[in-house]
């Protein structure tokens, strides 16, 4: 007799089905995996027949053969204990052959029994869903995947006992019922800001239409402490949003408790972060901080001391949203629509252009420094702003600025505004203005006659690339949008030029 049990294998956020088949027969008694398991998959022989021994369940002395299908699928992972324990269950009668049919399972297991949580429960369960079954995963995971949807039917036991008697009857399970991550109180305010009105400013417009953003100034100046308050005054993720942010950290492993939050990520690695780190990889091909950073901010600080082989890893994902890990036996791909902000000093010293201050080196000292950054990498940032050092007097000076929810108030209005121009042009897979594509740019953000002669003289004058015009003109479509505008006037050029060209110095060196 051969029982049989639905799970998944995952390939980036999807999930895969697999059959896994179970046959006991006599023969040399023994427990044999096929079907390309790796390390994980193959030790789960041990883990499974203690869990069993523990349940009560005494092992057959014939043999077992447990084949995982597609057979040329590689299997990764401890979510295959469950499945094989179940399949073997069936297949011995101790639980009905047929009951297992209408369920993707997933499951880890401990040598007594209980069932642990593991990765990707969420994306499991949504494929689930897709195949018009149900889910049986760990008890630790049913409220992570119970935001798959309502209708989905979702057994979440804590042990192999509780299962087993689920199907005699003895013991019904409940529903699980999906977790909120509460949000933290304390998150820093941009009312904490002294001075730096420049800086808050371009804050505001990044956040407005999702730009890439780099501040550049002396140490102390106030740079991480801005970056920091970002994401006070973005608005909250959607319901599709939610689901794509949270299906890649279920993958990553890192849904503390199965509980989502609609904050937008912000990630801040460390700049020792190695390439698999920063865009995916590793033996399993694990998301990395571009694509756990999805939807929401990826702040790298002291942008120069990343690798330049790093840095430039980062050039695909900012331009099509999307990380692709190549490896010699699969090819996985990891969404990565970020918002990057960078924050860097003028030079290794840190006070190069400061008033009263020489680098020991020289001007090589700056030039050397900013040629970390790549002129294709730098040319993908829209606005890039100087943050001098604060002065005492913004420090002393009594009341304080607007809050985070001032401008967040605004931010929403214009990101309102987008959401509405995208979706009657027929795009409403595009909510920001910097994901507009370069065709229906020149079309939203058409200048009016003064405008369009500005541009036209800057982009000859500064020998503005392809990109860095376009780019140009989605800032330009937000600071419109900010002021309540339907045209892009020549006011708004004019602020997203000078953006474009406040770190001249900064082009000049990485060019």
């Amino acid at each position: 007799m051969v029982a049989r049990v639905g799970t998944v294998a995952f390939q980036g956020i999807d999930a895969v089905p697999v059959d896994v088949q179970v046959m006991v027969a006599p023969g040399k008694v023994g427990m044999q995996i096929v079907g390309l398991p790796d390390k994980a998959v193959a030790e789960s022989r041990e883990r499974v027949q203690a869990a069993l021994h523990a349940s009560g369940l005494a092992m057959p002395s014939k043999r077992i053969t447990v084949n995982l299908a597609p057979a040329d699928l590689p299997k990764e992972g401890s979510h295959y204990d469950l499945p094989i324990a179940l399949g073997l269950m069936a297949a011995l009668g101790a639980i009905p052959g047929d009951a297992l049919d209408a369920y993707v399972v997933l499951g880890e297991l401990s040598l007594d029994g209980t069932i642990a949580a593991v990765a990707g429960a969420l994306p499991a369960a949504i494929g689930a869903n897709a195949l018009g079954k149900g889910l049986i995963c760990p008890k630790d995971s049913g409220a992570e995947a119970a935001w798959a949807g309502e209708e989905i039917d979702i057994l979440a036991p804590r042990s192999l006992v509780a299962i087993a008697n689920h199907f005699r009857g003895t013991q019904v399970l409940s529903r699980p019922e999906p977790a909120r991550r509460a949000d933290r109180a304390n998150l820093p305010d941009l009312c904490e800001i002294k001075g730096q009105e420049s800086a808050r400013r371009a804050l505001e417009v990044a956040a407005a239409g999702g730009h890439n953003l780099l501040f550049n100034g002396p140490p102390g100046s106030g740079k991480s402490m801005l970056a920091s308050r970002l994401p006070s005054i973005l608005p909250r993720l959607s319901a599709a949003e939610l689901l794509e942010v949270s299906m890649i950290h279920s993958i990553a492993g890192q849904l503390a408790g199965g509980k989502l939050s609609d904050r937008r990520p912000f990630r801040a690695p460390h700049h020792s972060a190695s390439m698999a780190a920063m865009v995916g990889g590793g033996l399993r091909a694990r998301p990395g901080e571009v694509s756990l950073a999805h939807h929401g901010v990826l702040f790298l600080d002291e942008f120069p001391e990343f690798t330049p082989q790093v840095l430039d890893s980062l050039r695909q994902p900012l331009e099509a949203g999307e990380c692709v890990i190549a490896r010699a036996n699969h090819r996985v791909t990891y969404p990565a629509k970020i918002q990057l902000v960078a924050a860097m000093n003028p030079c290794r010293c840190g006070m190069a252009g400061e008033p009263g201050h020489s680098c020991a080196r020289g001007p090589r000292c700056r030039a050397d420094y900013q040629a970390r950054i790549s002129g294709p990498l730098l040319d993908r940032i829209d606005i890039r702003i100087d943050v001098p050092a604060v002065q005492a007097g913004d420090l002393i000076r009594p009341g304080t600025s607007e809050t985070s929810a001032t401008v967040a108030a605004r931010v929403e209005r214009a990101r309102q505004m987008q959401r509405e121009r995208y979706r009657e042009a027929g795009r409403a897979d595009i909510r920001t203005n910097s994901q507009c594509s370069t065709a229906l740019i020149e079309t939203v953000a058409a200048p009016d006659a003064g405008g369009q002669a500005l541009l036209s003289e800057a982009a000859e004058k500064l020998r503005f690339s392809a990109r860095a015009y376009h780019r140009i003109l989605k800032v330009a479509r937000t600071l419109a949008d900010l002021d309540g505008a339907d045209t892009v006037g020549r006011i708004h050029l004019a602020e997203a030029i000078s953006y474009r060209v406040a770190s001249e110095q900064t082009s000049a060196a990485a060019a």
